[in-house]
């Protein structure tokens, strides 16, 4: 594959940017993670034909202050940093004629194995020998 010229329209394919080592986040940063990290709150990103980014969530109403029912945008910038700091991952593509999405998750780290269990040096110690019944002594003799 030939790479692009300066006239061609560049893209970054954002599911396969190049992962960097975690960094400590800006106080955005960590609002952006801990909404992303929220499972009730669903965040997608929605990536246009002309290569535009758009991070956002649906805020349902809160009946008590009479707030949210919108959708919410997130700070572009915030979020590709999270997604190149390797932070943040992307889901499945929905691809439309003129848009891409997908679901924006958190990093989750890989759970740890056990240890496996250290092997026995030495074989056990026999235990005692069987003991026949007396019935078991009669039908031998």
């Amino acid at each position: 594959m030939m790479p692009p010229t300066a006239d061609q329209q560049q893209f970054l394919d954002i599911r396969f940017a190049a992962r960097r080592p975690a960094v400590p986040l800006s106080s955005a940063g960590a609002d952006v993670l801990r909404i992303v990290s929220d499972p009730r709150t669903p965040v997608f990103v929605t990536e246009h034909a002309s290569g535009r980014r758009v991070y956002g969530y649906w805020r349902p109403l809160d009946a008590e202050n009479g707030r949210g029912g919108c959708y919410v945008a997130l700070s572009t910038a915030e979020c590709d940093e999270l997604y190149a700091a390797g932070r943040i991952t992307l889901g499945e593509p929905v691809k439309d004629p003129t848009k891409t999405t997908y679901r924006a998750r958190p990093t989750r780290t890989p759970a740890r194995t056990p240890a496996p269990a250290p092997r026995p040096t030495a074989a056990p110690a026999p235990g005692p020998a069987p003991v026949r019944t007396t019935g078991a002594r009669r039908r031998a003799a």
